[in-house]
């Protein structure tokens, strides 16, 4: 393995971890008594209050002096206060959530100290999609949960060929890479398994993204992470708001909205393999109509193992329609053709090395088109009382061309061989015969819901409550084909089996959060759900007398009630502890709850209750921490037995009980105020995750009892740190690793791995990115270099799903952004 000494160090989890601790040690008992010593030295030359039009202050608002690194946010009275400038004339940008920005010229002479009073004139006007973090400020302090948000900057400055390297920056969140883009992303949260993210809640814009988001919540479709102004993720008690899944967490995305005046930009990034992708997006507000429109191209011929290409368009228009209403309506465009694959290569051609990126079926290709179109509205009574609405629909092509192949212990090969074979024929097992046939796995999906959320403030009990009460109604249909065809790469042949899964769903909740004391703010909510599916069975092959017409009906129905509570409590103003149990919730696929002949299997649904308890703090303002300590027990999880998890390619089992238990945490340290640095900003963060998932109860896998064994794609460590450093002449350099512990494969938990490479320990690895860019603002232009994997590090990265996908070696790319 290629690695260097300094490199093979940080392998091990332990040294990482210490490392961190020391850091962490060090900042808080050392730093932050000398900051506080330190602090009469520095030179204060900015100092003011923000306030709202109504005179109330506003905390948590961020103030950036444009074209300088320096930058501070409003205390919880709405103060702030900023040092270290030199003299000179600059401009402020104030902005807070809700709020248009503010712009104000100030002048620092001779170390004066200037006093501001900077008061917004009025809300802005923003798009009425809902969002799962209301309250983004800097500690996140009315959230009774764990909770990250990834905004715009962090985006541009990770230069991400990926959206997984974004989703890596959140404690808790372990991501495996499939073809190394991240175009079927799979994500794991707090050890649940990855597997095409089915126990995460996925949505752009707050509309669910899945392509059937009760039946079958498969991720194929992910949205581009080129395209995105920044990502939520929760994990506590709070997502008990939305569904179906309630379990892992809710990770949404979001779009940029239509801007108050004319902005627009052209970013293009290439790179190695004939990587290319090059997004042109305008968007400005005439009158009472704002527009965002986004067109994103994005190709490559030999990324790794991989060749796509994908077509993006997304627009949003705004629609001012009176001082208590505005209207938000959203159209995406999605086209997609790649060579993705389910073949890997084998545990004998990865041992012996060169063949990690062979294209064993280079005739596979899977198709995915998508058309969406969603509206969002809100309507305020009055000031206490408002109404949010959004309905959607959207549908999805998912069609699939595999090669057949084959395996066996005696090496023989298959009468329809098309001659070509992988591996070695030498070792039993070691050889990938090559057929002369294709499965053709054609499926579409149609997805359309609608969902009103009435918030409300008011004084139950004489104290000040935050009432949110919804209900949504979604129907879902999936059309699903299979059709043989006698040669590789061909799409047409025999039909073998066709059927329709139909879903109606309704949900409802409520919660409601209570002021008990200006510190302490307690939440409770329920959610029903109500699934109720059917499965159309038309032609399929039955066990001796092969593929006939029929006519198959099954169908059942699903019943919930879903409780959650939270707390947050401030012991002080920059300290916010929070806690929650919830109830998670999943239920099952359609296709696996009703089998093949029509049969109604005692599948029961995914169940757990969660719990967590954390703090958020800003010790300093340039010091931020936080950990949470959590527990998931699952009474029955479901274990999936479907290709993409490397099973037989049908159901799922009931996998009894888990519990995944650990703790996640997170330091942001700016560590230019540690020595005052001017014209520098450096920062180093890093956030760490130990999690034990295991299986909790008796179960045998043959004559093994899993018990006590982890639960697979599930490693006990992950961390990702980052170093960046920004300067008032607009370079920012940013040196960044990830460190993912060794997973087990199976149930099993079986170290060695077998022929095919489909079982068997991962081992740990840890890879490293580098990122240069270059700020020239009287160009409104900027550079990068970005290099992934500096090392060159050789791993492998999943066993799944059927053999070994290699990590992404050293890959280089180079960007240019124009903004007008």
């Amino acid at each position: 393995m290629r690695t260097s000494y300094i490199h093979s160090i940080f392998r091990n989890p332990i040294t990482f971890v210490g490392v961190s601790m020391l850091i962490t040690f060090f900042l808080v008992f050392y730093v932050v008594p000398a900051m506080a010593n330190d602090k009469a030295d520095r030179q204060l030359v900015l100092l003011g209050t923000v306030m709202a039009e109504d005179g109330e202050p506003v905390p948590y608002a961020n103030i950036h002096v444009v074209g300088t690194v320096k930058g501070a946010h409003t205390d919880v009275d709405g103060t702030f206060r900023i040092y270290d400038l030199e003299d000179g004339n600059y401009t402020l940008k104030v902005s807070a959530v809700g709020y248009k920005p503010i712009y104000r010229e100030v002048a620092v002479i001779g170390g004066e100290i200037k006093e501001l009073i900077l008061a917004f004139d009025e809300m802005g006007v923003e798009m009425p999609q809902i969002t799962v973090i209301s309250d983004r400020d800097r500690i996140f302090s009315k959230v009774p949960g764990s909770v990250s948000y990834l905004d715009n900057k962090e985006i541009q400055t990770i230069q991400p060929i990926s959206g997984n390297e974004v989703l890596r920056r959140s404690p808790g969140v372990h991501v495996v890479d499939e073809e190394g883009l991240g175009m079927r992303v799979n994500i794991g949260i707090r050890g649940l398994d990855p597997d095409r993210s089915r126990s995460v809640l996925i949505m752009e814009d707050g509309v669910p993204v899945a392509l059937a988001p009760y039946g079958e919540p498969e991720m194929y479709y992910s949205p581009a992470i080129d395209r995105m102004a920044g990502i939520e993720i929760l994990k506590g008690s709070g997502q008990i708001l939305y569904g179906p899944q309630t379990i892992g967490g809710v990770v949404n995305y979001i779009t940029p909205n239509p801007p108050l005046e004319q902005e627009g930009a052209v970013r293009i990034q290439g790179g190695q393999g004939g990587f290319f992708s090059g997004l042109v997006s305008y968007g400005n507000t005439y009158g009472n109509t704002g527009v965002q429109v986004n067109l994103l191209k994005k190709r490559a011929d030999n990324v790794g193992p991989t060749r796509f290409d994908i077509t993006d368009f997304n627009t949003k228009l705004l629609f001012n329609m009176s001082e208590k209403s505005e209207l938000g309506v959203k159209v995406g465009v999605y086209d997609e053709a790649s060579n993705a694959t389910y073949i890997g290569i084998n545990q004998v051609m990865y041992d012996r090395g060169g063949e990690d990126y062979t294209r064993l079926a280079p005739d596979d290709q899977l198709d995915v088109r998508r058309y969406s179109l969603s509206f969002s509205h809100k309507y305020r009574f009055n000031d206490k009382v408002k109404l949010r609405t959004i309905a959607y629909g959207y549908t999805t092509t998912r069609n699939w061309n595999r090669q057949d192949f084959s395996i066996n212990e005696g090496n023989t090969p298959p009468s329809n061989w098309t001659g070509m074979v992988w591996g070695d024929t030498e070792i039993p097992g070691g050889a990938i015969f090559m057929r002369e046939g294709t499965g053709n796995r054609n499926r579409q999906f149609e997805v359309a819901g609608i969902e009103p959320r009435l918030e409300a403030d008011h004084n139950l009990f004489n104290l000040k409550n935050n009432l949110i009460v919804g209900t949504r109604f979604l129907y879902e249909r999936a059309f699903e084909q299979r059709v043989n065809g006698t040669r590789a790469g061909v799409k047409s042949g025999d039909l073998v089996e066709d059927e329709i899964r139909t879903g109606h769903a309704f949900s409802a909740y409520v919660q409601n959060k209570i002021n008990l004391t200006e510190k302490l703010v307690f939440s409770t909510g329920l959610r029903l759900e109500n699934f109720n599916y059917e499965r159309d069975i038309f032609r399929r092959s039955f066990p001796g007398v092969g593929i006939r017409d029929t006519t198959l009906v099954a169908g059942n129905n699903i019943l919930e009630v879903i409780p959650g509570m939270g707390f947050n409590y401030w012991p002080i103003t920059s300290v916010s502890v929070f806690g929650g149990v919830h109830k998670g919730y999943a239920p099952p696929r359609t296709k696996d709850a009703i089998t093949s002949t029509g049969d109604v299997l005692d599948l029961e649904a995914e169940r757990s209750w969660n719990f967590e308890l954390g703090f958020r703090s800003e010790l300093a303002s340039w010091l931020y921490l936080e950990m949470t300590g959590f527990r998931m027990d699952f009474s029955n999880q479901i274990i999936p037995v479907a290709e993409s998890a490397g099973g037989i390619g049908f159901g799922v089992v009931n996998g009894g009980a888990t519990l995944h238990q650990g703790v996640e945490s997170a330091l942001v340290a700016d560590i230019s105020q540690l020595f005052r640095m001017k014209r520098t900003k450096l920062v180093y963060d890093i956030n760490t995750t130990y999690v034990n998932s295991v299986f909790s109860e008796d179960r045998f896998k043959g004559d093994v009892n899993i018990n006590g064994n982890r639960t697979p794609y599930a490693p006990e460590w992950f961390i990702n740190s980052a170093l960046t450093l920004e300067t008032n002449g607009g370079l920012t350099l940013r040196l960044s690793g990830n460190y993912v512990g060794n997973q087990f494969a199976d149930e099993v938990n079986a170290v060695a791995p077998s022929v095919d490479g489909r079982i068997g320990q991962i081992p740990s690895y840890m890879v490293l990115d580098g990122m240069v860019a270059y700020d020239i603002k009287k160009w409104n232009s900027r550079f990068n270099l970005t290099v992934k994997n500096l090392t060159n590090e050789r791993y492998i990265a999943t066993r799944r799903p059927q053999g070994i996908r290699v990590g992404l070696p050293r890959f280089i790319t180079a960007g240019y952004e124009f903004r007008f």
